[in-house]
């Protein structure tokens, strides 16, 4: 049971710096050289006490992501490495913020208010909005202004 209890707190620990998907906090205990065992009985016992909630952790992360001007295709991409079930992905962006408003923010910070007037300005802005992860209907939007 002493293991068990190292495997909380090193759980606990980690928690106590940022938010962890299920998945990705298993990961690290397992580096940690926690058994599998031990790393299941602690990430459903902090299920349930919600102190690891996948939903939550999908929610805080759209929310930072979108702030720094990235697009669903990132996010998702993003959480997916995370362990976070499609479904909480899919819901938090579906009611998530309006990506086409954040594109239009990003390009103009980065490329000006002017929209691009040619069509090689127009191709490097789109690349770079693909890079931040916008869909191409998104990319579209935006450089329609």
């Amino acid at each position: 049971m002493k293991a068990a209890t190292n495997a909380t707190s090193a759980a606990i620990a980690y928690l106590a710096r940022r938010d962890y998907a299920s998945q990705e906090l298993a990961a690290k205990l397992r580096q940690k050289g926690f058994d599998d065992a031990e790393i299941t009985r602690v990430i459903a016992d902090l299920v349930q006490r919600r102190a690891i909630d996948d939903a939550r952790y999908a929610e805080r992360f759209v929310a930072t992501h979108a702030a720094r001007g990235q697009g669903p295709v990132r996010i998702r991409q993003a959480l997916g490495e995370a362990g976070v079930a499609g479904e909480h992905v899919d819901a938090v962006l579906e009611g998530g913020p309006d990506f086409v408003v954040i594109a239009r923010r990003v390009r103009a910070r980065k490329f000006g208010a002017d929209l691009p007037g040619t069509f090689a300005d127009k191709a490097k802005q789109s690349r770079f909005l693909q890079y931040r992860g916008f869909t191409s209907e998104q990319i579209r939007a935006a450089l329609r202004g």
